[in-house]
């Protein structure tokens, strides 16, 4: 998946935004909190990371080309280094599901106010 439909897809979900952070990094964000990182290479996407339950991430480290986020993975994210191992479909819903944990442990009064 291309850096412009990347970002158009997690654009797309509601109360996100994006900053670029750390250099050459897109961090998408909801109520402040990230849930997906790309890192770039100028306008070159070389990896994306994400959040992911407890069994997806022993699952998904499993697979070569990706592997523990750095600085992140205690808290469960992984950085998929090539592209090309996970179909556009599965990456997507890899996104949302970070979308939705990241959302899920937002406080209460935040959550009702994104509604």
């Amino acid at each position: 998946m291309r850096l412009k439909a990347l970002r158009t897809f997690a654009l797309g979900l509601p109360h996100v935004t994006v900053v670029r952070q750390w250099g050459d990094h897109l961090v998408f964000k909801i109520a402040g909190k990230m849930f997906l990182l790309l890192s770039l290479d100028g306008e070159v996407l070389e990896s994306v990371a994400f959040k992911c339950a407890a069994a997806d991430f022993q699952r998904l480290t499993e697979i070569d080309g990706i592997i523990p986020a750095p600085y992140l993975a205690r808290a469960s994210w992984v950085q998929v280094q090539d592209l090309g191992i996970l179909p556009v479909a599965e990456l997507e819903n890899h996104i949302r599901s970070s979308y939705a944990l990241v959302r899920a442990a937002l406080p209460k009064k935040i959550r009702a106010g994104l509604s």
